[in-house]
C-alpha cells in the first residue's frame, strides 16, 4: 500500500499528464497565450487535490511565423501544488536537455 506522500505524488503526475496531453498542440499566439496560460490554470485546479498551478507560456520564444504555433513542453514552465490527506508536493515541469522534465521539487509529509 502506498504511503500517504506517494499518493500526493502520484496525484501531481496525474494532474501533469492530463495538463500535457490535452492542452499540447494547441494553436497559440503571444497575443492568446494570457488566456490559454489561465484555461489551463482554471481546468487542472478542478481535479482532485489540486490546491494551485501556475502556468507560464515563454511567449517570446513562440515560432509566430505563420501567426501562431502549436503549444509543447518547450513553450511552457509549470508549478502546481498537490494536497493530499496532509501531505503537500510541490511540481514542476521546465525544459531540460531538450525535453520537458517534470519533477517534484519538494514533498511534505503529514504531521
Amino acid at each position: 500500500m502506498a504511503s500517504t506522500p506517494e499518493e500526493a505524488c502520484f496525484e501531481a503526475g496525474i494532474k501533469f499528464g492530463a495538463l500535457y496531453h490535452q492542452f499540447a498542440g494547441t494553436p497559440v499566439s503571444p497575443e492568446s497565450a494570457p488566456s490559454l496560460e489561465r484555461a489551463i490554470e482554471e481546468s487542472i485546479e478542478n481535479q482532485p487535490y489540486c490546491e494551485r498551478v501556475s502556468v507560464t507560456i515563454l511567449d517570446d520564444r513562440l515560432d509566430t511565423s505563420h501567426g501562431y504555433t502549436e503549444l509543447t513542453g518547450e513553450y511552457m514552465e509549470v508549478e502546481l501544488v498537490v494536497a493530499y490527506e496532509g501531505a503537500e508536493v510541490v511540481a514542476s515541469m521546465a525544459m531540460e536537455d531538450g525535453y520537458p522534465l517534470m519533477r517534484l521539487d519538494s514533498v511534505e509529509s503529514p504531521a
